[in-house]
């Protein structure tokens, strides 16, 4: 039933009352609990991979809520399905092997995988959403079978092209159930950076939970809840992930379907990602290791269990917000030039939200082919081959996939030689040189 004003947990959390949310915020995707409560309201968004072409810059483009409940049973961090994911990922503008630090990233993992679970000839490596490859491919190079099962079938045939056989499905009960009918369950399956962009989770847990080989290994790479709060990092909330996610929340969601979270790894990526592994239930050759239950622990002092918790974060937002526009206004106001790097999904949150246009910065640049010569979604901000920059020599480079800032500022290192400087957003506003 609706909250009351005089709901004591909703107002010590500070959390609005749903009469002041008339969108009937509907149920929890996991445990199909009423959504009563706000974590933060970003306004109205255009999808962040919907990329403009110059032909497209008359029409309109359709903006969606971004308005993020938790749940105050299962505590899932969610936003509802505005749009179904065959209209977002069936034609999808992200391609991994765009940035090296990630196809590191992929190369590493590979190696440690072979070595803890001693895959090899005999082995069946799985990943579901595999992009175009970038990790699929060092396994397809030491000899092990793969498959990837990616949605998007542009994406997939630069897979393809790599020698990765690739499934143009979505994953889940179904698909699932059509792989294993051919003979093999996943030795490893992989789900990096896809938990998020499902709306149907429970559909998709038990498809891995049905793929997976008897001794197999489940692997998943997500954004930590906790360090999206911590480092305020909002951009990473957008149409294209539906759910947030702590380790308490994926714990209890993989049990729900016969699975058991027996490891997991804190890694630095998008910010502070965590890597978790699962297996059966029934399963019982992979001992706990502390690494789960000590971040149990700090999840639960963290607050992680209470609303509370969750009330406090729209208001570091919003200051966020300001403090941008701030830096932004007064820059322009010395006549300083401003332009972007990157064109990610993160950034059009940002921009769209703190209402950044081509007043501010005159263009973005972004190595991806696919994307050049279009705009931005939303703030209709022109997209330019990355040399752009050395040809205006602008004053200020916003960053605007900040987890790739190292690799970038290498990148466009030349930017010091006319004086420029480079900023990042967040969690805070930060120039430097």
């Amino acid at each position: 039933m609706p909250v009351s004003t005089s709901d004591p947990v909703s107002r010590q959390a500070g959390f609005a009352p749903l009469s002041q949310h008339p969108e009937a915020p509907g149920c929890c995707r996991f445990c199909r609990a009423l959504l009563r409560h706000t974590f933060v309201d970003l306004g109205m968004s255009p999808l962040c991979e919907s990329y403009v072409s110059a032909e497209r810059l008359d029409e309109m483009e359709p903006f969606y809520p971004l308005h993020v409940y938790v749940c105050d049973q299962c505590f899932l961090v969610q936003l509802r399905e505005y749009v179904s994911p065959a209209v977002l990922f069936t034609e999808y503008a992200y391609f991994s092997s765009y940035s090296d630090s990630w196809l590191e990233h992929a190369r590493r993992y590979v190696t440690a995988m072979v070595d803890r679970f001693a895959l090899g000839p005999h082995s069946y490596v799985v990943e579901v959403a595999s992009n175009d490859g970038y990790l699929l491919q060092d396994f397809v190079r030491r000899g092990i079978p793969t498959l990837g099962i990616e949605p998007a079938a542009n994406i997939a045939r630069e897979a393809e092209r790599k020698g990765v056989p690739t499934l143009v499905r979505f994953f889940g009960r179904d698909t699932a159930r059509e792989v294993a009918a051919e003979g093999r369950r996943a030795d490893l399956l992989v789900g990096n950076n896809v938990l998020a962009q499902v709306p149907d989770l429970n559909d998709f847990v038990a498809g891995m939970k049905h793929l997976l080989a008897p001794r197999g290994v489940i692997t998943m790479e997500f954004p930590h809840l906790m360090r999206l709060v911590a480092e305020n990092q909002f951009d990473t909330i957008y149409h294209e992930h539906f759910s947030y996610f702590s380790l308490l929340a994926v714990r209890r969601i993989l049990a729900a379907h016969g699975l058991v979270l027996f490891d997991v790894e804190e890694i630095a990526t998008h910010g502070g990602s965590l890597r978790v592994y699962a297996c059966h239930a029934e399963d019982s050759s992979k001992p706990l290791t502390p690494r789960v239950t000590d971040l149990v622990r700090q999840e639960e002092e963290a607050g992680l269990s209470g609303l509370a918790y969750y009330g406090s974060f729209s208001e570091l937002v919003q200051e966020t917000k300001r403090r941008l526009l701030e830096f932004l206004i007064a820059a322009k106001r010395a006549e300083k030039t401003i332009v972007g790097y990157g064109a990610p999904g993160k950034g059009n949150t940002l921009l769209n939200y703190c209402g950044i246009r081509t007043d501010f910065l005159d263009y973005t640049v972004d190595r991806s082919l696919y994307k050049q010569g279009k705009y931005l979604p939303g703030t209709r901000i022109p997209i330019h081959p990355p040399e752009r920059i050395r040809e205006t020599r602008p004053d200020y480079v916003l960053i605007l996939p900040w987890n790739l800032k190292d690799e970038i500022v290498e990148q466009i290192a030349y930017v010091r030689e006319w004086g420029g400087q480079f900023v990042v957003p967040i969690p805070a506003v930060r120039v430097f040189v």
